[in-house]
């Protein structure tokens, strides 16, 4: 990979009613979600950018930092300006992640961090419409997408559909649990967003308090019996959601 920055040409509309570091950051986030722009490459620094695209320095920080804050590029002292790693986007479907992640090219591996059998207690009973006392399998993954952590995941199962933690370090749960004739047919799902706790940023390779997306799911196979119950949280850096939206 080249050692020189890389310097955009990037087209500027001045009578366009779109702010100048807007136009900059538009056209870079374009190279680098496209793929022209492959992670680790280096870009030149906002004076260098502001002297060649004839704008004030203050336009050109702004447009590099709107990248920074979306999470395509990073900024640190003695490093420079570099393309960080691919952006994960993901459909809002009834698919797994590793099953996303897979198809869209990205190397998945994963670290079970917990594997437990237990009885259920009320509030997992809950969860699963199952008695308290049902025997219930909790498990805790951290999802890794070309070796950077991107998600957190914590699931809860009926015990008796349950993958094995081998299995689980291999293939995706729903790949899994459709092998196991439970096959996923509706969900209920909740997206939100919070603040990341000292240990979840530590995990996810974050700042402490970094923005994180929460998903909490519930799936139901095609009898309305529950076969797992999921609260993820997800890199709002490094991931996103996508959805088609249709006229009524």
């Amino acid at each position: 990979m080249p050692t020189t920055p890389f310097r955009p040409n990037i087209p500027i509309d001045r009578t366009s009613g779109t702010p100048l570091y807007s136009q900059i950051a538009q056209a870079l986030a374009a190279l680098i979600l496209d793929g022209a722009l492959e992670p680790g490459t280096r870009l030149e620094d906002e004076v260098s950018m502001a002297r060649r695209l004839e704008v004030s320095r203050p336009t050109a920080r702004q447009a590099l930092q709107r990248l920074v804050d979306r999470g395509l590029i990073s900024r640190r002292r003695g490093a420079g300006t570099v393309v960080t790693s691919p952006h994960v986007r993901r459909p809002m479907e009834l698919s797994s992640l590793f099953s996303d992640l897979t198809r869209n090219g990205h190397e998945v591996s994963t670290t079970i961090i917990e594997y437990s059998m237990h009885p259920a207690d009320e509030e997992e009973a809950e969860h699963l419409g199952v008695e308290p006392g049902a025997g219930v399998t909790r498990i805790r993954r951290l999802r890794r997408a070309d070796g950077e952590p991107i998600a957190l995941m914590d699931n809860l199962l009926p015990a008796a559909i349950a993958p094995s933690y081998e299995d689980l370090e291999r293939e995706g749960l729903y790949n899994l649990l459709r092998a196991r004739g439970a096959v996923p047919a509706t969900a209920v799902q909740c997206v939100g967003a919070r603040n990341a706790t000292a240990a979840e940023a530590e995990a996810l390779g974050e700042k402490r308090r970094a923005a994180l997306l929460t998903v909490t799911r519930t799936a139901y196979d095609a009898s309305g019996a529950v076969i797992e119950h999921g609260a993820h949280l997800y890199r709002a850096s490094r991931y996103s959601f996508e959805t088609k939206l249709f006229s009524a």
